[in-house]
């Protein structure tokens, strides 16, 4: 096992959230925030996105997107959207399919792959998992379309899915409440493999498994949301440390330096008390919190806040905001 966990232990205990580990709010800055970034087409507007990834040309930016709304049932439009450098739109699929756009990734040959978090209750859509060509045809589909479970062909709420580098495809199943709270493993095809984790705050435990990453070593790191932590494995589901010093993990993004990015939309009083909502930054080695971008308007309503988060090649970092309606762009000071 590589790195170890840092705690800060405080006095005294908080009424919910980390008990044991001191708020990390004060970190360098880094970053100048630009705002909403992106253009639609004329009479579009943005809805609700937490999945955003970077393309594998390093530049270009691909946004699940809600179809103007928080959810796309009864829309015609397409949610998922590819963006230049510049924040003009490129290309646009998948109209018809998603409930909920969530989580997407990227693989190595350039595929587009999308959670669907789906409805609670049975329906036409959700409870999916999908793979696309960068042209938008359908390659695989993971899961039934509005059926849920948590055997090895249904998904209950999918956050995130996460492509390794052999192939394998894992996915984040779960968002929260009665849904799933493990992770599924894949191979490239589609065949099941395994699967971890059950609803606890134990090690191997999860509430609300909400984002998937890997760093250079092949390790998964899992946002473990309602837990506090980011939970780290092997490809085999065993568990190897944890990180609580990122506050309410939503979204997670590792560059080619091992450097994890932690998108925090949920802290503040009544979830996570003293904690600021923001990104932080630092090392995927150890976990040290190296530079933080606070949200700059933490009591705004809607939240202004990333649930998702990535990384471009020129180090600018792109947060995928779903009460406000956007994705924000944090550029190098």
């Amino acid at each position: 096992m590589r790195g170890t966990v840092v705690i800060f232990v405080v006095s005294g205990s908080l009424l919910l959230g980390q008990a044991s580990v001191q708020p990390l709010n004060s970190a360098p800055n880094p970053y100048t925030t630009i705002g909403a970034w992106g253009t639609l087409p004329p009479g579009r507007a943005w809805g609700g996105t937490s999945g955003v990834h970077v393309d594998r040309d390093g530049r270009s930016l691909w946004v699940a997107e809600r179809c103007g709304g928080n959810d796309c049932t009864s829309s015609s439009l397409a949610p998922i959207l590819k963006f230049d450098a510049n924040g003009t739109l490129v290309t646009s699929f998948g109209a018809g399919l998603f409930h909920t756009p969530h989580g997407v990734d990227v693989d190595r040959d350039g595929n587009i792959w999308v959670t669907d978090d789906g409805p609670t209750a049975a329906g036409a859509k959700g409870h999916q998992v999908f793979k696309f060509s960068p042209q938008g045809k359908v390659l695989l589909t993971l899961g039934k379309a509005g059926v849920s479970g948590d055997g090895p062909d249904t998904f209950n709420r999918p956050s995130d899915v996460l492509v390794g580098p052999t192939g394998d495809v894992f996915v984040a199943d779960g968002h929260g409440g009665s849904s799933n709270a493990r992770v599924v493993k894949f191979t490239a095809g589609g065949k099941f493999i395994k699967a971890w984790g059950k609803k606890g705050s134990g090690p191997g435990e999860f509430d609300t498994p909400h984002g998937l990453a890997m760093d250079s070593e092949g390790r998964l790191f899992v946002a473990d949301l309602r837990n506090f932590r980011v939970q780290v494995f092997d490809q085999d589901g065993r568990y190897l440390t944890e990180f609580k010093q990122f506050g309410m993990p939503g979204g997670l993004y590792i560059d080619g330096q091992d450097t994890l990015y932690v998108a925090d939309s949920l802290s503040g009083p009544g979830a996570n008390p003293g904690w600021t909502r923001g990104i932080r930054i630092g090392s995927a080695s150890d976990g040290r919190v190296t530079a933080f971008i606070p949200d700059a308007t933490p009591d705004a309503v809607p939240i202004t806040a990333a649930e998702g988060v990535a990384v471009d090649g020129a180090g600018n970092v792109y947060g995928a905001v779903v009460p406000a309606r956007m994705i924000q762009k944090h550029v190098k000071k």
